[in-house]
């Protein structure tokens, strides 16, 4: 940091709280009192929220864009390097995000052992590794235009192997314990693909990338509706997502993105079955208004948002088997300051989950039991209706994290001292990362 305070700064943290602290005490004790009368303790519930975390998306804390344009913001990070210092950022401000996901090739860099070191001093660890054979790079031997781990041509097929190997290899020295596998292969046009022998070479391919796995890793997999592929993506949902997870074996999981499913489509019943089917893997948050927009957590449909953390926190209550999802953010931000959006979203997801917390169980439990639809959707309400910021400010405060993220950083002025020392980006061109 040159002119600016840097808002990592333990101090800094501090000096920022202070003024905030008499509020924040007087809110929580206010809080305390009325979930006392409900049975509940305000404590075990900061205790729990404290506890939670999601991952970065390394590419989240660039500007991001759409297919028609994408107009780059000051200061933004150059490498992956730099990617890591606002990730940072984000993680001293909110204490909610502890790691961060890598894209391969995107993030690759010649050292990385010394990405893992910089990583560890900044207090950082890293999560799931993500391959990228959407695309095609520079100096790629064959295109990925008609498809990559379902391509026709056997010798593209295993250049994506080799690629997702690779990531593996990587993930293993950060130490990263998962590889999430999206694909963009499918067909725009009827008749264009033979979407059963498609589906057969996916598994066929996917079965090299998991016998690549280390013993303690997990496959993610990923599935999409639509995009690249209009008319037909070979893992467009979860069922799909499932039978692959199922035939590959007990580290392949499946992967829900929020945007990834038709309009409408109930998640929290998804996330439901998954849990049932003991393949439940983790999350992309995000959230959308008509498709995969990508749009902040919880800036569209916190209520949905909700009844997915319900669903898991009844999953964690109850202990279901091989319970153990993986959770991070996966958006695009086109006109805000990334660091803002994503410490926004984090504390949005932990605002589910306190809420998803509040909710009584035995009620609600007596009421589905008594069939009595209004109360048990009343009680719902009353849990995800209940102001938590309180709670949230309090967990941040005991971990050393700011009681106002978003304030605190735009007082240090971190994203004008990256103006300065970042020359603008060139690239006007569009894409959404």
């Amino acid at each position: 940091m040159s002119s600016a305070t840097d808002p990592r700064d333990p101090n800094y943290i501090a000096s920022a709280n202070e003024s905030l602290k008499v509020q924040q005490e007087s809110d929580y004790s206010m809080l305390g009192s009325m979930l006392e009368r409900r049975g509940i303790d305000i404590e075990r519930i900061t205790q729990a929220v404290g506890r939670f975390g999601v991952a970065i998306p390394s590419w989240g804390v660039g500007t991001g864009g759409t297919r028609f344009a994408r107009f780059p913001g000051v200061g933004e990070p150059r490498n992956i390097f730099e990617k890591l210092e606002d990730c940072a950022v984000i993680h001293r401000l909110t204490g909610a995000t502890p790691t961060v996901s890598l894209h391969l090739p995107w993030d690759y860099t010649d050292d990385i052992d010394g990405l893992r070191e910089r990583g560890l001093s900044l207090g950082l660890g890293f999560d799931a590794v993500n391959s990228n054979t959407f695309q095609d790079r520079p100096g790629q031997a064959l295109s990925y235009k008609f498809g990559s781990i379902t391509h026709t041509d056997a010798a593209v097929r295993a250049q994506a192997v080799a690629h997702n190997v690779d990531c593996i290899r990587v993930g293993k020295i950060l130490g990263s314990k998962a590889l999430t596998l999206w694909i963009g292969d499918g067909a725009n046009f009827p008749g264009q693909q033979h979407t059963a022998r498609a589906f057969e070479r996916y598994l066929q391919s996917a079965q090299e990338i998991y016998a690549a796995l280390p013993d303690d890793w997990r496959l993610l997999i990923e599935h999409k509706m639509y995009e690249p592929a209009f008319y037909a993506t070979v893992i467009q949902d979860w069922g799909s997502s499932l039978l692959a997870a199922q035939t590959l074996g007990p580290k392949a999981f499946c992967l829900v993105d929020l945007g990834h499913h038709a309009p409408n489509v109930n998640i929290e019943m998804i996330v439901a079955r998954l849990v049932h089917a003991r393949k439940l893997g983790g999350f992309h948050f995000n959230d959308s208004k008509y498709g995969d927009d990508d749009l902040d957590t919880g800036s569209i449909d916190p209520f949905r948002l909700f009844l997915i953390f319900n669903e898991l926190v009844d999953a964690e209550l109850r202990k279901a088997p091989n319970f153990q999802p993986a959770h991070m953010l996966d958006q695009s931000h086109n006109v805000t300051d990334p660091i803002e959006s994503l410490m926004s979203s984090a504390i949005e997801l932990q605002r589910a989950y306190a809420q998803a917390l509040l909710v009584d169980r035995a009620a609600l439990d007596q009421y589905q039991q008594d069939n009595d639809a209004l109360m048990a959707a009343q009680t719902l309400k009353r849990a995800f209706t209940t102001d938590v910021q309180p709670i949230l400010a309090q967990a941040r405060l005991q971990k050393g994290a700011a009681i106002d993220p978003i304030g605190s950083y735009r007082k240090s002025g971190y994203r004008t001292d990256c103006a300065n020392r970042r020359p603008a980006s060139k690239n006007f061109g569009g894409g959404i990362v």
